[in-house]
């Protein structure tokens, strides 16, 4: 008989099936059941859409239609090519997806999803809509705080993101492509990832399946806990493709909280550029494994110029919690209270060192801009808004200036530009004093008392012009 149908094999052959269909049931049966989770928290999901005016062009500015008769046969088709000269208004609307975080109507959603919005609108599991009210936005962490004329709504349960676990299970609930209440479920897949749009976000990374319509909405844990606000992907398609990353539930509370309070939200600033140490640098530092973040500079008139930070120093630690690597750095400087003395400790020359700073309220990214893009023989004030460059040679002889004067290369919004201080001006006094160079401009509007108004001397197309210029207090 062919050993294949002989007796005691096929029983073997049964046992073994037997044993490998209990294995997989019972792996099935570790899986976690969803169901209930998304019972209780489906109703806490809401479905946002937004109204923006949009103004178009149908001709650019500067083109005009051919002149060609009316009676041509060209005619309409020349039309319809270039369009009317007129400007056309109208509305484009977008979906997204939110979560409400408190019974008296308060919701979170992302910043880009009510980006430019002349009309949010809230539309519960239940399909009432409510008309909502902006309180506030936050670019930098991509959070916006909504709130709706409604009482004793369905609330989620807040969580703690910093508890969660890479291989955690976690759930998403929103709208994806305008398919509301879509559930779609994963894992954890890192956790403190920096994205190059945002320094100041420790993004949770995980595989659950996001698209277009997601944003805003919350990402659960098993509890059934909001830990984090599903907000970007990354994607080659515009579909997902496994990676999609979610704001910390902490993060967003946080900017939230900031927002309803004062309607605006303020970071922690230390005020110096770092990158990565790697193992040649390392080495080179005399470390045994690379770590920290390595100041690459220190900007001028910050914190850490306050406290003594020089280019070369390796952070190590801030206000006790470890630093790991430079990206670690941001969001630990970010969210410390603004005008907080904390420990911070570094490696100077092979000393560790713990230095004792203040930290400073985080400037506007213009202002930051001008902080950063300072060059030897430039000079930026953030608190009057002014960029300023040393004249060259040829400059200063054809201004006819021997010794004095600083070229003004950028103004932006602010006491400055208030008291008429305009591009391509040359600031020859400040306060009574003349003004050899930057470094000396620098020095002097640095000694300014606030609310009081001061002198300032400006040539102006071969003309002196004395300015009053006040800064705030």
């Amino acid at each position: 008989m062919n050993r294949l149908f002989s007796p005691s094999y096929l029983v073997s052959l049964f046992a073994s099936a037997l044993l490998l269909a209990s294995a997989q049931a019972t792996e099935l049966g570790s899986l976690p059941d969803f169901t209930t989770l998304v019972e209780a928290n489906g109703p806490s999901v809401v479905n946002i859409s937004t109204t923006q005016k949009k103004v178009r062009r149908s001709l650019p500015k500067g083109l005009e239609m051919p002149d060609i008769p009316k009676d041509s046969p060209l005619h309409d088709f020349l039309r319809r090519f270039f369009g009317e000269e007129d400007i056309e208004d109208f509305d484009s609307q977008s979906l997204g997806s939110g979560f409400i975080i408190s019974p008296d109507g308060y919701v979170i959603s992302n910043y880009h999803v009510v980006k430019d919005a002349e009309e949010v609108i809230v539309r519960l599991s239940d399909r009432r809509e409510f008309q909502a009210e902006l309180i506030g936005t936050d670019e930098r962490s991509d959070i916006a705080l909504l709130k709706i004329d409604a009482k004793e709504l369905p609330a989620v349960r807040i969580g703690n993101s910093r508890d969660l676990k890479v291989g955690e299970w976690v759930l998403a609930i929103g709208s994806p492509f305008g398919f509301e209440h879509s559930a779609t479920v994963g894992i954890v897949s890192a956790k403190g990832r920096n994205l190059p749009s945002e320094n100041y976000v420790p993004f949770i990374q995980t595989d659950v399946a996001i698209n277009p319509g997601n944003s805003g909405g919350p990402l659960f844990n098993l509890g059934g806990e909001v830990v984090g606000v599903n907000s970007q992907i990354y994607s080659r398609t515009g579909g997902f493709m496994g990676l999609s990353f979610a704001i910390p539930i902490d993060v967003a509370i946080d900017v939230a909280d900031q927002l309803k309070a004062k309607g605006r939200v303020t970071r922690g600033w230390l005020g110096v550029l770092i990158q990565d140490v790697t193992h040649e640098l390392a080495e080179s530092f005399g470390m045994k494994r690379p770590r920290g973040a390595l100041v690459a500079k220190v900007l001028p008139g910050s914190p850490a110029e306050s406290a003594g930070f020089k280019v070369g120093d390796i952070v190590l630690e801030f206000n006790g919690k470890p630093v790991s690597q430079s990206s670690s750095l941001p969001p630990i400087v970010g969210s410390t209270r603004v005008d907080t003395a904390v420990p911070v400790k570094i490696l100077r020359a092979g000393d560790a060192l713990t230095l004792r700073v203040t930290i400073a309220e985080l400037p506007d990214d213009e202002e930051l801009e001008m902080a950063v893009t300072d060059r030897p023989g430039t000079a930026s004030d953030r608190r009057l808004g002014l960029s300023v460059v040393d004249l060259t040679d040829e400059q200063r002889e054809e201004l006819d200036l021997r010794e004095s004067g600083v070229l003004v290369r950028k103004v932006e919004p602010g006491p400055a530009y208030r008291a008429g201080v305009r591009e391509g001006d040359v600031v020859l006094m400040v306060n009574n004093v003349r003004v050899k160079d930057s470094s000396h401009f620098k020095e002097l509007v640095a000694e300014l008392p606030d609310g009081k108004a001061v002198p300032i001397l400006v040539q102006r197309q071969g003309n002196p012009l004395f300015l009053a210029l006040k800064v705030q207090e």
